[in-house]
């Protein structure tokens, strides 16, 4: 357990810097910029030089140049170069799911730092002036974490597939922030209040855009709404359910005014007389309709064919006629 205030109180943090998050995670577990990228990239070097070795490779071979197992080309680092470096100053980097680390499984705030590793991202977990800090290089300060989500937090990671390492040993008391290697041009020095701070103003700037849109979605919806449905609307505080009573009342406008003209007594009238002009138009005709108009049909017949028969008669009568004349004319 560290004794005492270190460092004036101040906390060391670093931003992200291209993929130099092992370099950060290494000196925020030191309190202070003990590292740079070169440091780690040599003793990555180093590194290689012995895992050939032990290969029986040639310390320098071409293959051996192109590839190395604890230094990438982005920058990022293995955890074996990790723990050298801390080895550096007498720190133990231990798996938390190891035999040795079961007492900080149990109790983790008996600790003093954990390093948390993801995919190609490391950041540090680190208790200083007996507080606890999250100090991830992707966040602009110190996150302040409670003892008791402390072991919450870390649960969390490891069911989110987190690689969590126990640090132990005899960490830097002091570094001197006066010197002209106080800063590697990504660390900075900050008070606890100022940290949170910076952290509550990182929050208030990503919550405004998600206020602003709710404003819009609350005035929006309020247009479909009467004074009082608005102020009992605008009390509820879920703004997604929010949003889906607007939006279903917004769907229903149409409806409701369908209902409303469907309501009014003229067109009622109106929609009634259509109605039977259609039904009238589209029902059949009765048998007795149908046998009038086949009488009819009948009766037109009969005077067609006696008006046929007037006319042969008169054609015949004529005929007759002009034959006696000529019987006449024989005689």
């Amino acid at each position: 357990m560290m004794d005492g205030i270190s460092n004036g109180g101040m906390l060391y943090h670093e931003v992200q810097e291209s993929k130099l998050c092992a370099v950060h995670c290494v000196n925020t577990v030191l309190q202070g910029p003990f590292f740079s990228e070169f440091d780690l990239a040599a003793l990555a070097s180093d590194l290689d030089c012995r895992e050939r070795q032990m290969m029986m490779l040639p310390a320098h071979s071409p293959a051996g140049d192109l590839f190395s197992h604890n230094v990438s080309l982005d920058g990022d680092f293995s955890i074996q170069v990790l723990q050298k470096a801390l080895e550096v100053w007498d720190l133990q980097v231990i798996p938390l799911d190891s035999p040795v680390a079961e007492p900080a499984q149990v109790d983790p705030e008996l600790e003093n730092a954990f390093i948390c590793h993801l995919q190609d991202h490391w950041f540090c977990i680190r208790k200083v002036n007996g507080e606890w800090y999250n100090f991830d290089s992707l966040y602009a300060a110190p996150q302040h974490l409670s003892k008791f989500y402390l072991a919450a937090y870390l649960d969390s990671l490891k069911g989110s597939g987190w690689s969590i390492f126990l640090v132990r040993g005899n960490f830097p008391k002091e570094f001197p922030i006066s010197s002209s290697e106080a800063s590697n041009g990504f660390g900075q020095w900050l008070l606890p209040e100022d940290a949170e701070r910076i952290t509550k103003s990182c929050n208030s700037v990503q919550q405004a855009p998600q206020q602003e849109r709710a404003v819009e979605r609350q005035q929006y919806s309020n247009q479909f709404l009467s004074p009082e449905e608005a102020e009992l609307f605008s009390d509820m505080e879920d703004e997604d359910l929010k949003a889906a009573i607007a939006a279903s009342l917004m769907d229903s406008t149409p409806i409701a005014t369908n209902i409303a003209e469907a309501s009014n007594p003229q067109n009622n009238d109106k929609q009634k007389s259509i109605q039977v002009e259609t039904i009238e138009a589209s029902v059949p005709p009765t048998i007795d309709e149908s046998n009038k108009h086949v009488e009819a049909n009948e009766a037109g017949t009969l005077l067609n064919d006696k008006n046929n028969q007037q006319v042969a008669s008169s054609l015949g009568g004529d005929d007759s006629e002009r034959e006696n004349q000529n019987k006449e004319k024989a005689l």
